[in-house]
C-alpha cells in the first residue's frame, strides 16, 4: 500500500469520530462531508493539506484548545524505534496542522511535538518554528537530544537538518552553528541506529552548504574516544566524499 492510500474514506470518519470524542464542539459531519469521496484523486501531500483546509473550518480557532484536544487523541507511545508507519501513520495531518499553524504560539506548539514524535515523526512540523525562532527552539532541542525517549533525540537531530526530504530547505545548521553542533555532538555516540542515521545525514547535508563546518566538527569528535556508534556515523556522514 502506497502512503497515500492509508488517508482514505475510512481514515476520514474514524479522524472524525476521534476528533468528536476529544472537543465536543467539532462538527465531524461537517469534515466529513467536506472530505469523503474527494481524496483518491489526490497526492499524499495534497491529501495532507485538503485535510487541514477541513480542520481550519471544523475546528475552533483557539490554536491552545486545538491542541489539547489533539492530546487527547494521541494513544500509546510507540514501545521501539521502529513502528512510525505501522502504527503512528494516522497521525501524519494532525503534524501538518501543527506544521501550518505553529507559530500561533511555538512554545505550545514544541511541547505537543514532543509528545507527537514518540508515536510519529514530528520533523516537518518543527521546521517553521525553528525558521521563526531559531536560538529559543534549538536550545529546547539539546535539551531533547539528551532524552531517554529515543524519538525524541532523533527529532532533536532530524528537525534540523539542512535537507531534509520532501520539506525546503532550512539553514540553522549553519546561522547557529553552534547550537547545532551541541546537538549533534550530545548525540554522536548514540547507541540506537534510528538516531545515529539522523546524525549521519545531518553531516552529509552540511557537507554540500559547508564543507568546512562539517570537517570542523568530526575533528572535534575525533578529539574524544572513538566508539562504534561515532565512526558509523562519520562514515555514514562522509559517504558521498571523494
Amino acid at each position: 500500500m502506497k502512503h497515500k492510500d492509508h488517508y482514505d474514506d475510512p481514515y476520514i470518519l474514524d479522524l472524525s469520530e476521534k476528533l468528536k470524542q476529544a472537543q465536543p464542539d467539532f462538527d465531524a459531519n461537517k469534515f466529513s462531508k467536506a472530505l469523503v469521496g474527494k481524496l483518491d484523486d489526490k497526492e499524499l501531500f495534497a491529501r495532507f493539506d485538503f485535510i487541514v483546509d477541513a480542520l481550519d473550518v471544523c475546528l475552533t480557532e483557539d490554536y491552545q484548545g486545538n491542541i489539547q484536544s489533539f492530546y487527547q487523541i494521541l494513544g500509546p507511545e510507540l514501545e521501539q524505534s521502529t513502528g512510525m508507519f505501522s502504527f503512528g501513520w494516522w497521525l501524519w495531518p494532525i503534524g501538518r496542522y501543527v506544521e501550518r499553524h505553529g507559530n500561533e504560539d511555538w512554545e505550545v506548539s514544541l511541547a505537543f511535538l514532543k509528545e507527537l514524535t514518540k508515536r510519529f515523526t514530528g520533523e516537518y512540523a518543527i521546521r517553521p518554528l525553528l525558521k521563526e525562532y531559531p536560538q529559543e527552539v534549538m536550545d529546547e532541542l539539546i535539551q531533547w537530544s539528551k532524552d531517554g525517549n529515543v524519538h525524541v533525540r532523533r527529532l532533536a537531530c532530524e528537525g534540523v537538518r539542512i535537507r531534509l526530504p520532501w520539506s525546503e530547505k532550512i539553514y540553522v545548521a549553519l546561522t547557529e552553528f553552534e547550537r547545532y553542533s551541541v546537538i549533534l555532538t550530545n548525540l554522536k555516540d548514540d547507541p540506537e541506529k534510528f538516531v545515529q542515521k539522523s546524525v549521519g545525514n545531518n553531516l552529509n547535508d552540511l557537507y554540500k552548504d559547508d564543507p568546512e563546518k562539517a570537517d570542523f566538527l568530526i575533528s572535534a569528535w575525533r578529539k574524544t574516544p572513538s566508539t562504534k556508534a561515532q565512526e558509523w556515523i562519520i562514515k555514514h556522514g562522509r559517504r558521498n566524499q571523494k
